[in-house]
């Protein structure tokens, strides 16, 4: 188990993500309707159904990677997907804090930034 860390940071940015646009795929509605108040008044008022299917790509994109990454690293100490996965969750975390920001939502860009440590600490320890 000489990866043990980079196979525990894959999992939890696995279940983060895939969770996450699980949440999105199959409540997509309820999704909408809160992201479409929630950026009421900002600059993405009106693209908010291409913003939110443009992170529930990321987010899923990000989630197989790490899965595979996380296999990968497992079975061959291969590191090409597991960063691929931590570099896509760290930009989708980025999009996301941009969002939060731009709404002035203080409290839910420092929840990001929770999530956006690990996801770095992955990139470090992958490169």
């Amino acid at each position: 188990m000489n990866n043990a860390a980079s196979i525990l940071l894959l999992a939890f940015l696995a279940i983060t993500f895939i969770q996450s646009g699980y949440d999105k795929l199959f409540y997509w509605k309820d999704n909408l309707d809160w992201l479409k108040e929630h950026f009421a008044k900002t600059q993405l008022k009106n693209l908010v159904h291409l913003a939110l299917l443009n992170i529930l790509v990321l987010e899923l994109i990000s989630g197989v990677l790490c899965v595979v990454g996380g296999i990968e690293l497992f079975v061959s100490n291969g590191r090409t997907f597991g960063l691929y996965g931590a570099v896509f969750s760290s930009i989708t975390l980025l999009m996301l804090l941009f969002g939060q920001r731009l709404a002035k939502d203080y409290d839910g860009a420092r929840t990001i930034v929770i999530y956006f440590i690990p996801a770095v600490m992955t990139v470090l320890l992958l490169s």
